[in-house]
């Protein structure tokens, strides 16, 4: 066991969780340990609620996830005018590429214990769709992607490295990767991934052991959909931000994902839910600066967000 806990030390690895919660001696570029992320942005209508429901409220937006329902849904015209918006106002977007497991044939992730096999692309026809989407997302002027599958990341990243996607494109680990702890994280980073999204469900202990093993952002809920579980954790944001800078908090409320991201949901649907992330982004702002006043919210803009070309 003395051999075992030596080895993970020279593989940059903890031997157990960080129960005595150090503070993360990491933050962003611009000095920031935190940043908001909203989660769901589907249309282009939603998105203009959400930059008057922010303004509103005073809540600081440095990244969207986008068509959680799929980009292909949206019409060419429709992307144009989204990634525009996005510049306009220097937010960061992370698109959600389709088709992906789910959309095709293959049944077998809808089944209860077939649930369990992932979020994997099926196929290389698959993969090859997956990236065509990509490719019209970049044409349409995104700079971010939501990516489940690590051998997709994998080679997502050697396009890149090739210069097949642009450079300046990041890559996004989703939570339905399934990771959960410092190997896990470690794995994404060396695959490719530019941030990284945990479990919803991990104890501060576990959090901040995945901090000291890894360089890149996380993505950390402060509250998820019913149906993964309900969590609230906004009274525990500050210890969040204190232990796993830098990091990105994420706002998600609702019933479930496959409600509250179906596209064929009308405007006034969508709409309401951004509302909704948004105050509770400003509640989760205004807990953090009781608990911890001195922590730094990033300011919006920065120049190393994915921001829409």
């Amino acid at each position: 066991m003395q051999d075992l806990e030596q080895t993970l030390k020279t593989l940059g690895l903890p031997v157990h969780d960080n129960h005595h919660l150090p503070s993360s001696t990491r933050a962003f570029p611009d000095g920031g340990q935190f940043r908001i992320e909203i989660s769901g942005v589907e249309r282009v209508s939603a998105f203009e609620t959400l930059i008057a429901e922010a303004e509103q409220q005073q809540v600081p937006i440095h990244r969207i996830i986008a068509t959680v329902g799929g980009a292909t849904y949206l019409t060419w015209a429709e992307l144009y005018d989204f990634a525009q918006l996005a510049r306009e106002q220097r937010i960061e977007v992370v698109m959600t590429p389709g088709p992906r497991r789910g959309w095709d044939g293959g049944r077998q992730i809808a089944t209860s214990e077939g649930l369990v096999s992932g979020m994997r692309l099926r196929g290389m026809d698959g993969v090859r769709h997956w990236l065509k989407d990509i490719e019209r997302c970049v044409e349409a002027g995104f700079r971010g992607f939501l990516v489940a599958d690590e051998g997709v990341l994998w080679l997502a990243d050697q396009l890149r490295q090739e210069g097949v996607i642009p450079a300046e494109v990041i890559f996004k680990l989703s939570v339905f990767a399934g990771h959960a702890n410092p190997a896990g994280a470690r794995v994404a980073q060396q695959l490719g991934a530019d941030t990284f999204n945990p479990l919803a469900d991990l104890s501060l202990a576990m959090l901040s052991a995945i901090r000291t093993s890894i360089e890149i952002p996380m993505d950390i809920y402060l509250c998820l959909v019913n149906a993964m579980g309900g969590f609230v954790r906004f009274y525990e944001a500050a210890e969040i931000a204190r232990i796993a800078a830098p990091c990105y908090f994420k706002i998600e409320p609702g019933p479930s994902e496959e409600v509250i991201y179906a596209p064929w949901n009308g405007p006034g649907y969508h709409n309401e839910m951004i509302r909704e992330r948004v105050r509770n982004a400003a509640v989760a702002l205004e807990l953090i600066a009781r608990e911890i006043p001195g922590l730094k919210c990033s300011p919006t803009g920065g120049d190393d967000l994915a921001v829409p070309r």
